[in-house]
């Protein structure tokens, strides 16, 4: 609770500011912007209505945002969630489509394993040539994003394009059958359960085990890890393959609970998005629960600030890059005097009450 209170404050520092600013744009655009914060919060919580849009939205955020934060907690920068997302959703899209016919069972949890695999390996490749060759890894997955996607586009549009669709080329649908579920009478799919429990079981492995703590010591300084004998190598091909499966079972998900086939609509930008919700939940995997549902909820605005002030749908898109720059900005205020002074106030303190005694 100590090392977390310095970071919390700060997040919480750069969200008021992010607030701010985005008021001031909204009000530039001509609208009041304590109205729009109001639609902003009805659309996204508002009602049970609007509760089931947000939580829909949270499920690939939460995945993608495994994607950087598992890496990171190594020190790697890592924005390939779109690729590996792209990549998974492509690779259980032609796993449905094989296996249709079989056992539901059978067949969704092979497209599960397989976009797992899929999008581990393209990740497992960026921690790969980070280690073997120095390839900077920020660099390397970005660039892996638009080979997912052309490769996606390349299948989607020639061998594997349904010549039913039409005005969006797809892939065959899987079949209703091997469709995920919703919960219950509500439109909130099973894709939900799927991405809390990867996040707790993440957060359990890297707060509780022996390799989340070689993980941690490795990001704090790689090169004394390597001298106290961690296997640094296997240690970040591993957290590389766990991202990118997190990931992979994201684009599972956008295919077996929302669309029911590949198309271009597995780019819609969740993995983008979740590199923020990493960096909002300083990549805690349980921390990530509750950022991806609040970014979900401000997806899901979008729609409603444009009917109800007249603002562009990419309005939503503006608050989120904000969030974005003002988070990255706020990095800079690590070791800096604000947490000095933190440190010496709750030392102070703690001097304070023992003297006491």
């Amino acid at each position: 609770m100590k090392k977390i209170m310095p970071s919390m404050l700060i997040t919480i520092g750069a969200l008021c500011i992010s607030l701010w600013l985005f008021g001031m744009f909204v009000s530039a655009a001509g609208a009041n912007a304590f109205e729009v914060f109001h639609t902003i919060y009805r659309a996204a919580f508002g009602s049970w209505f609007s509760w089931q849009n947000t939580l829909v939205r949270s499920a690939p955020l939460m995945l993608t945002a495994l994607c950087t934060a598992i890496p990171a907690r190594m020190g790697l920068i890592v924005i390939g969630g779109e690729g590996a997302m792209v990549a998974g959703g492509m690779a259980a899209a032609i796993v449905g489509v094989m296996l249709h016919g079989w056992s539901p069972f059978i067949v969704i949890s092979g497209m599960l394993l397989m976009a797992a695999i899929v999008g581990g390996l393209w990740i497992g490749a960026v921690g790969a040539l980070k280690f073997y060759r120095g390839v900077n890894e920020t660099i390397s997955s970005l660039l892996l994003n638009y080979i997912a996607i052309a490769i996606m586009s390349f299948l989607v549009i020639g061998v594997l394009r349904d010549p039913t669709t039409l005005n969006k080329p797809s892939t065959e649908h899987i079949g209703e059958a091997n469709m995920i579920g919703a919960i219950g009478d509500s439109s909130i799919h099973w894709g939900l359960g799927i991405g809390l429990i990867v996040c707790l079981v993440l957060w359990f492995v890297m707060r509780r085990t022996t390799f989340g703590f070689g993980v941690d010591v490795a990001g704090g300084n790689m090169r004394a890890a390597q001298i106290s004998g961690l296997p640094v190598g296997k240690m970040l091909l591993i957290v590389c393959f766990i991202g990118g499966a997190a990931a992979g079972i994201a684009g599972m998900i956008e295919v077996a609970a929302v669309h029911g086939r590949a198309n271009v609509s597995l780019n819609a930008g969740y993995g983008y998005a979740g590199i923020l919700v990493a960096f909002l939940a300083r990549h805690n995997p349980a921390a990530i629960i509750p950022v991806a549902i609040l970014l979900g909820g401000i997806q899901a605005s979008s729609g409603l600030l444009q009917r109800s002030h007249d603002l562009p749908d990419a309005t939503a898109l503006v608050l989120q890059g904000i969030i974005f720059v003002i988070i990255l900005a706020s990095e800079s205020l690590y070791g800096r005097p604000i947490l000095a002074w933190f440190r010496s106030a709750r030392t102070y303190k703690t001097i304070s009450s023992e003297s006491k005694v």
